[in-house]
Formats: structure tokens, sequence, C-alpha cells
């Protein structure tokens, strides 16, 4: 058997000279950080607003927030921040010194890159890829535990069955921005840490494609929060995270804070697909052929690819939606001869894709930990390809079934329908996968081998109550239903937060040089882990028992089940806290970790932890495939090609 079909091996070429430095970096680029952009956004979104204002007197800023923020004013502000917020961080010095024919110094980019900064690397505008995952790791966080908290709100609403604990209004406005804060948040968890940290370095490259860019696509995260925030404050988004139109003109001005939320994430998302699928396909390690790369890339690729064309959907929705409600044109206004079954479509076709946004890449990680963790190769590394290359395929033709009830096209239900459960066979190789890497395996009982049994349990469950909501007939009973909320947290969290933990225990040495704490961390996973069981599980019982979403007050027959969940829920928040707990411990003082404690064998954990600042001090060659942990995949041509030539005989 050749040895070349089932392991990698590393050879360097000749170091190559780096450039010499020059000078310091000038400017001011030296003085611009998270802090200066904040209060520059500040400003000029209360100019913008003023100035708007005074064209549009229909109330005061100072003593009608509300009022006046309504319409153009308050998107003034939203677009102020921006410009302010970005500006302030410097990530408009490059373009405007390249416009005036002075590009930066080699000085100035190593300035960019945070070399010899320290921690303070973190609060700048910076280029350096890894600096930039960990930013995206911190960001994501911080948007789950808004997020966690406004569930936390929601749940004690419904535990208190015996009153009113919110406004109703207020209320839906926290079900509505609890939804596109987690949906945010489960998109870049994974794949903003690993597409960023992971995938240059498992690539054998130095940086990524366009680092610039991939700076500014984590600002614009960034400054896509607050105005979801601040619409709160003005009104709030009482429709449901997908703000289903007529609703959606029909709305408060905190309506405008979401639109400016999803534009500017969907840029953010675009910059960062493009920059992971350069790179990829431009900055592969030499000999590091398709046939030869990690599934992790595949993974990265698959998400960013999904997301490049199907975000742009959603974001034109919102695009058309402001511009009903700001100008008065028609887009989704029957009685002007617009269409809102148009914008359900548009925002379906973002609306499914996102899942598979979410669960590729935390089943990719999963595959990558699992040859290290059981100590064998993937199991059929090329029905792995096949699975992720099936979903990207299939991800856009499912759409319609979250409209089966709304009577658009009656006659397309069965071919969604069909295609939805068409779906599920490349799902199924992946699965098929998993379960094939573990088999016979040697177990190490380690907190991100756990993870995978974690997502497999939610990933089946979430799976096999999808089957049923694909079906017409079903979904005409469940849909609207407790049952679909459920379903989609399964699907959602269930895969992407805990595959996320799952991955954050195993690149955590990599990324600061420190084990997690094993011990608190366990803790926290299998608290949360439990506690989303018993939160959804009776969102499941509520489901069957009839019990409507986006409710306030509903009959006493579904008492139980909501005080059961609101229990899980809280149960969910505690395990969260404790392995926040864990990482901040961990990486203040956790137990060093060396360059490679789990003796992975793809690049990322090849080279030096820390790691420099341009990844290799050589570039490498690779030369065979990345998983050799002593026991060849039963699938791959050269093994198949041996057992055949066993059975027939060897040719003459």
């Amino acid at each position: 058997m050749s040895t070349d079909s089932v392991s990698t091996s590393l050879v360097y070429q000749v170091e190559v000279p780096q450039p010499k430095q020059h000078g310091k970096p000038g400017g001011l680029i030296r003085h611009l950080n998270f802090f200066t952009g904040l209060v520059s956004g500040v400003v000029l979104a209360l100019v913008f607003g003023f100035i708007m204002n005074s064209q549009f007197p229909s109330g005061s800023i100072t003593a009608n927030f509300a009022n006046a923020a309504a319409g153009p004013t308050f998107w003034a502000m939203m677009v102020g921040w921006i410009i302010g917020f970005l500006g302030g961080m410097g990530a408009f010095i490059g373009p405007i010194r390249w416009l005036l024919g002075r590009d930066l110094t080699h000085a100035d980019a190593e300035f960019l890159a945070g070399k010899d900064q320290g921690t303070f690397r973190y609060w700048r505008f910076t280029t350096d890829h890894k600096v930039v995952g960990i930013q995206y790791l911190i960001v994501a966080m911080i948007i789950l535990g808004f997020g966690g908290l406004l569930a936390m709100l929601i749940r004690t609403e419904l535990g208190i069955t015996w009153m009113e604990v919110f406004n109703p209004d207020f209320y839906n406005s926290l079900v509505g921005t609890h939804g596109i804060a987690m949906v945010i948040a489960m998109i870049v968890i994974v794949s903003g840490p690993v597409g960023n940290f992971i995938v240059p370095l498992m690539c054998g490259a130095r940086d990524m494609a366009f680092p610039r860019l991939n700076a500014l696509s984590i600002w614009l995260l960034v400054c896509a929060v607050p105005p979801l925030i601040l619409s709160l404050l003005v009104g709030g988004i009482r429709d449901g995270w997908s703000v289903y139109q007529p609703l959606n003109s029909q709305a408060g001005p905190g309506m405008i804070g979401y639109q400016t939320t999803i534009i500017v994430f969907a840029v953010s998302t675009a910059l960062a697909s493009v920059n992971i699928m350069t790179t990829v396909l431009t900055m592969r390690a030499k000999g590091m052929t398709w046939s030869r790369t990690p599934i992790l890339i595949y993974g990265a690729f698959a998400a960013a690819a999904m997301g490049l064309y199907a975000f742009p959907f959603y974001m034109y929705s919102q695009i058309l939606s402001m511009t009903d409600r700001l100008v008065n044109t028609s887009f989704f206004d029957p009685i002007e001869g617009g269409s809102v079954w148009l914008y359900q479509n548009l925002f379906w076709l973002l609306g499914h894709p996102e899942v598979y946004v979410i669960l590729i890449p935390s089943i990719a990680v999963m595959m990558e930990l699992l040859p290290v963790f059981m100590r064998k190769p993937l199991f059929s590394y090329y029905m792995a390809i096949a699975g992720i290359v099936g979903v990207v395929g299939l991800s856009g033709l499912v759409w319609a079934h979250h409209m089966y009830m709304t009577g658009w096209a009656p006659q397309a239900n069965y071919p969604f329908m069909l295609s939805t459960e068409m779906i599920s066979i490349p799902v199924g190789f992946l699965v098929l996968v998993v379960i094939g890497t573990m088999w016979r395996g040697a177990f190490w009982s380690r907190l991100p081998m756990m993870a995978i049994f974690a997502v497999i349990f939610n990933k089946m469950i979430g799976g096999v109550t999808g089957v049923y909501l694909s079906d017409v007939p079903a979904d005409q009973y469940f849909h609207g239903n407790m049952f679909v909320t459920a379903h989609f947290h399964y699907m959602l969290m269930g895969a992407g937060l805990f595959g996320a933990m799952g991955g954050i225990a195993y690149y955590f040495p990599k990324m600061t040089g420190r084990f997690l704490d094993e011990r608190t961390g366990s803790i926290g996973f299998w608290t949360a882990f439990a506690g989303f069981q018993i939160t959804f599980m009776s969102m499941f019982v509520a489901g069957l028992q009839g019990q409507p979403r986006r409710v306030l007050q509903f009959d006493n027959l579904f008492n139980l089940s909501n005080w059961i969940s609101t229990i899980g829920a809280y149960v969910i928040g505690i395990g969260m806290l404790i392995f926040l707990a864990a990482i901040i411990s961990s990486w203040r003082s956790g137990e060093i970790a060396s360059s490679n404690p789990w003796q992975a064998q793809t690049l990322d954990w090849q080279t030096a932890t820390p790691v420099p600042l341009e990844n290799f001090p050589v570039l490498p060659v690779v030369t065979k495939l990345p998983y050799d942990y002593g026991v060849p995949d039963p699938l791959a041509p050269a093994v198949l090609e041996e057992k055949y030539e066993e059975k027939v005989g060897a040719p003459s």
C-alpha cells in the first residue's frame, strides 16, 4: 500500500528573505483605535442626526428621541455612526493614502499587523489574521452573551405564567432582537475564528489574501451591533427576526436599526467570504492539491461560498424595505403593486442556507478533531467532500418549504418538499463519515471529543424533526408553533454552539499557548448541554400540544412545559458562564501548552506557539494527505486496490 494516500508530511523550502524595517509608522495611524472610533462614531451620528432632523423637523432629538428618530433622522444617525466609527478606527487610512499616491510604508504595514503591540493590538484596526481571528471570537461571544441575556428575559416572561412581566410590544421586540442576535452569533462563532486564525495556517500561508479587507470585515461586524441594540430603545423589532412584510413597513423606527445591522453584517460577511475563498484558492502550500486538503478548509470554503451567494438576497430585501420606508417606493406594498411574497422569497433564500453556513463549519471542525482523538484517519475522505459539495449544491433549492402555508405557488410545494428531503442525503454522508471514523477508534476522552458526541446527538434530533417540517401535511400542523422553535434551536445552537465549544477547547492551545482548563470547561459544557435538552425537549412537547410561538399569554395546558423550559434556559446560562470562566482563567494562567500538544498532522500545528507574525519561517511543501494516525482509511483508493488484488490476485 502506498503511504502517500494516508499521511501528511512537510518538506521545507529555502528560507525566504524578509524585508528590513525602515523608520517608524507615521501620521494618525499610531493614535487610532477602538476608543477613538467609538467617540468619532457617536459624534458623527449626532451631527448627521441633527442635520437630517433640521431638514425633517418632526421632533427634537433632545426632547423626543423616539419621535425624532423616525425615518430619515434615525437612518442618518446610523450612517454617521458607521462612517465615524470606521474612520476613527483608521479603516480609511490605506485607501486615502493610496488615492494621494502615498501607499503605506513597510513600517506602517508592520504596525497595522500589530507587531510588538501586545494585547493592545486587539483594540486596533489590525491586519494580522491571527489577531482578527481572536477578535472575531471575542465579538461573537459578546453577541452571544447579549442574545443569551434576551433569551433569559423571554423565558422569564414565559415561565411566570400568572402575570405579564413585560409589555407585549417590548416582549415581541425581545423575541425579534434575540433571534437575529443569535443567528449572527452562531454564524460568526465558528466561521470567524476558524476561518481567520486557522485556515491560513492550515493552508501554509503567511496571511490572508486581503489583510486590510480582513480587518475591515471584523470592524464592520462590530459597528453593526449598536444599531441592533439601539433599536430596542426606539420601538424595537416586533415582528420576529424574519420581519415579514407588510408588518415590516408598519413597524416603528427601531426597524431601521435592524435593517442597518443586516446590511452592514451582509457586507462584512461578503468581504470575509471573498477573503477566505481567495486564500484557499490561491495560497495553499505547494503540494497541497485538492486531494490533500484538510476537510476543515473544505468546510470553511463551503460556508464562505454559501454566505457569498445567499447573504446578498437578504441584504437586498432590507435595502428595498428601507427605501419603501424612507422614499415611498413600493417594492413590497401590495396596494401600490408590490409583493409581500417577493420579500419572503428574498428572506428565505438566505434564511435556510444560513443553517448550513452554521452547520458545515461545525461539522468540519468535528471531522478535524476526530482523527486526532480517535488516532485513525478520517473514514472516507472523499465521502466527506461529497457531503459538503452536496449540501452547498442543494442548500439554495430548499427555501420555499418555509412558505407552504403562505399560499404562494402551491404547485411548487411538493417539488420543494422533495429537494428539502434530498438534502438529508449529503448530510447523511457527513454523519456516516463521523460514525465510521469513530468505529473501533482509540478513544481519547478529552473535552473536544465530548463535544463531538453532543453535536451528533443534537444534529440527529434536529435532522429528524426537520424531515417532519419539510413534509407538507405535517407542516400544516406544526407551522408557527413551538415545535418549529425547538427544531430551529437544535439545528443552529445544537450544532453551532456546542461545535464552537469543542473547537475552542481544541484550538485554545494554538491561539493562546495554554490549555483550556479541562475540569472547569467540562463542567460548563455538560451543564449547558443538559440545560439545552431540558429547554428544547420541553418546547417539542409544547409544540405537539399545539402551543403557538411568539405569544405572551397562553392556555394553562402549556404551563408545565414552559416552566420546565424556563428552568432549562437558566441552566444553559449557568453552564455558559462556567465555560466563560474557564476561558478567562485559562487565558491568563492556564497550563502552558507545547506547539503541537495533540500531535496533529495538519500544517496549523506544525508552526511555533505563539505563532510568529508571518506564521512560517520557511514555506512548507506538502507531500502527503493530512490524516496519518496508524490505521489506513478503508475506503482510500490504495487500500481498495490492495484488497482487490488480495481477492482476485495481482495482475501478471
